[in-house]
């Protein structure tokens, strides 16, 4: 005779437990405001532009 199936138990891994408060936190942010707020709000530069910071930080960086 087969032994009887037992069922799996169900494991709430820190992974699965991480992923279920940014999503409770998202929608939270969602009810408050109506719509999803942006954290990362930073606009792409473009390469080619000037940058002086850039060019600063090229030049002293690795001569020491």
């Amino acid at each position: 005779m087969r032994p009887k199936n037992k069922q799996k138990k169900l494991r709430i891994t820190e992974k699965d437990f991480m992923l279920a408060n940014r999503r409770a936190a998202r929608l939270e942010d969602i009810a408050q405001h109506g719509k999803p707020t942006a954290f990362r709000a930073v606009r792409h530069a473009s390469k080619k532009a000037y940058n002086r910071k850039s060019l600063n930080k090229d030049i002293s960086g690795g001569e020491e």
